[in-house]
């Protein structure tokens, strides 16, 4: 059973990391996409 964790260990490591970038671009297109609505909303009433 070791074994394998050692041969998962960095595939663990790498799907965090794409976990975290997908995570973050994702409240970013949030913010982005609200404050655009909001703007627009706004700007035509």
């Amino acid at each position: 059973m070791a074994a394998e964790d050692d041969e998962y260990s960095g595939m663990n490591d790498t799907r965090q990391k794409r976990i975290k970038v997908v995570a973050w671009v994702t409240i970013v297109s949030l913010i982005l996409v609200g404050g655009g609505a909001t703007v627009f909303a706004l700007i035509f009433g």
